[in-house]
């Protein structure tokens, strides 16, 4: 059964609306240099392309702070703008148009910048976010160990300094490193405020360590109801944290519809290297918006049966596979072509479905194409 959301304001982030019980949005980061206007304005592209909502730039100084407004407007969709240490950087990327700020109103200088940087904030749809993590919190609530009270507190702290200023549109974060300690610091944020939740795990390790590390932690909360938007923080490529992140949601039910792919473990009963075709399969399949279901099996247990409650799947052996459409079995692929075989018959399964989607008459004329 789904958690019931938890309620909070609702925050306008350019066109994108967090919180509210708006879609849970995923959040990451470009790995370029700003300063570099065409390889930014590329990745950015080619990471709304994997399913991004939002997309931050890293700001460290003037000359990237030029290059925003550039960057705006050769992209449609939200971005927003990593701010540390100077309040003009803020100052640049709101006059750029930017749909979002990560800012630590802290380490910016003060009460009057604070007040000045939101004061050019307030009346234009951006949000603020006061990112609060376990190794950067204020002096005054340092210590020897770091607690959930303390990254509360401190998140509270600073976005009641820019609530004085007269802005509201605030989202939080309260990261750190250890899982638990997130998991309890953002329940304490969750009863103490109604900002939206930017949940994430930072420095969560590689690919794979840190994949785990954030579906463990982002995805107990999710689960309890908490978390409006998150991020998965990886040293890997930023495709890489969304496409995780994605996974995240569609694993709880929170995601937008899109492909599901259902693959053997494998064990000694499989006679295919199915590991390839899974890999393949995934890329394909990315970007792709359809709620389908692909199986790709290689078990004579229990491959068939999966292989026929999936929208298209295939269930093989050492010498074949067999292609299942619909819970019908509609022809066999060769062993020697398989992943071949397969993707061109996915292909051709996305064709009809997308020109289903789009004229639902026409997924009735003729119905889908034979197998090979």
């Amino acid at each position: 059964m789904e958690a019931v959301r938890r309620k909070t304001r609702v925050v306008t982030a350019g066109s994108l609306l967090i919180g509210g019980g708006h879609p849970v949005s995923v959040q990451t980061m470009t790995r370029t240099d700003t300063r570099d206007v065409e390889a930014t304005v590329a990745q950015v592209r080619q990471l709304q392309a994997v399913g991004a909502d939002l997309i931050r730039l890293a700001v460290p100084d003037r000359e990237a702070g030029a290059a925003l407004a550039a960057i705006r407007r050769r992209i449609d969709g939200p971005l927003s703008a990593d701010i540390h240490f100077d309040h003009q950087l803020a100052l640049m990327a709101i006059e750029a148009g930017m749909d979002e700020l990560r800012l630590n109103p802290g380490n910016i200088g003060g009460g009057r910048r604070v007040r000045e940087v939101a004061i050019a904030a307030r009346g234009r749809p951006m949000a603020i976010r006061v990112g609060v993590n376990a190794g950067s919190l204020e002096k005054r609530l340092r210590s020897d160990r770091v607690t959930a009270e303390a990254l509360v507190q401190s998140a509270l702290h600073q976005a009641g300094l820019l609530e004085e200023a007269g802005f509201r549109d605030i989202t939080l974060s309260v990261k750190a490193f250890e899982v638990p300690l997130v998991i309890d610091a953002y329940r304490q944020a969750a009863l103490s405020t109604d900002y939206p939740l930017h949940l994430g795990v930072t420095e969560s390790g590689s690919e794979l360590t840190g994949s785990i590390r954030s579906a463990v932690g982002i995805g107990v909360l999710l689960a309890e109801g908490i978390g409006d938007t998150i991020r998965v923080s990886l040293a890997a490529s930023p495709e890489s944290e969304v496409r995780t992140a994605r996974t995240i949601l569609a694993s709880l039910g929170l995601g937008p519809p899109g492909p599901e792919v259902v693959a053997c473990p494998t064990c000694g009963r499989c006679e295919l290297d199915l590991a390839p075709i899974v890999r393949a399969v995934e890329e394909r399949l990315a970007g792709v918006k359809l709620p389908l279901r692909v199986a790709v099996m290689g078990c004579v247990v229990n491959g068939p049966g999966e292989a026929r409650q999936a929208d298209i799947g295939l269930a093989g052996s050492k010498g074949a596979a067999v292609l299942f459409r619909k819970g019908e079995i509609t022809g066999r692929l060769p062993a020697d072509r398989l992943l071949e075989a397969f993707l061109f018959e996915l292909d051709r399964f996305l064709a009809v479905s997308d020109d289903a989607e789009a004229d639902p008459a026409a997924g009735t004329r003729g119905g889908l194409p034979p197998a090979d």
